[in-house]
């Protein structure tokens, strides 16, 4: 029989982010402050699901295992993608890069769009102010054409409409 093992909360978003991202970084959020950070990324290196890289922690091979995941290789032959800058991204919207609602737009302006918690992470926010933020912000002060739509789970998925903004 298989045991499972107990993830605190904040170990179990660390890890489930971090193996989101195709480097395996680990980047704790905003929210999670002095002590408990320490806390929580010394527990995630001693268990061996993290280990130290040069700008931060990446994830291993364990810490996939630890979430019941498998680390995704690309195919023979496959180059990852340049990332696409900031300010590129930004190009016409009057944001200051490295904000949250830069990282809101960013989110946004991909082609799948984001649900409202993948918002949520990304920002720290709570839901109501994810929501004011589009509507108040994006909508109306900046004009950006934001679509809602629902996905197969029922979640609501967010995006912006590039050919219709600014």
């Amino acid at each position: 029989m298989e045991t499972l093992l107990k993830l605190s909360p904040a170990q179990s978003l660390l890890l489930r982010t971090a193996a989101r991202r195709p480097d395996g970084r680990v980047i704790p959020p905003d929210t999670l402050r002095g002590g408990a950070r320490v806390k929580v990324l010394t527990s995630l290196l001693q268990r061996g699901w993290i280990e130290p890289a040069d700008d931060g922690h990446v994830l291993t091979d364990a810490g996939y295992v630890a979430i019941g995941l498998q680390r995704s290789t690309p195919p023979d032959g496959v180059q990852p993608m340049d990332t696409i800058g900031d300010l590129q991204l930004l190009e016409g919207i009057p944001i200051r890069p490295g904000t949250k609602l830069a990282a809101l737009v960013m989110a946004l302006r991909r082609p799948q769009g984001a649900t409202s918690l993948q918002l949520m992470l990304t920002t720290g926010w709570q839901p109501h102010t994810v929501r004011g933020a589009i509507s108040g912000m994006l909508r109306k002060k900046l004009g950006l054409k934001v679509i809602l739509a629902h996905n197969d789970a029922g979640e609501r998925v967010y995006r912006i409409n590039i050919s219709a903004a600014v």
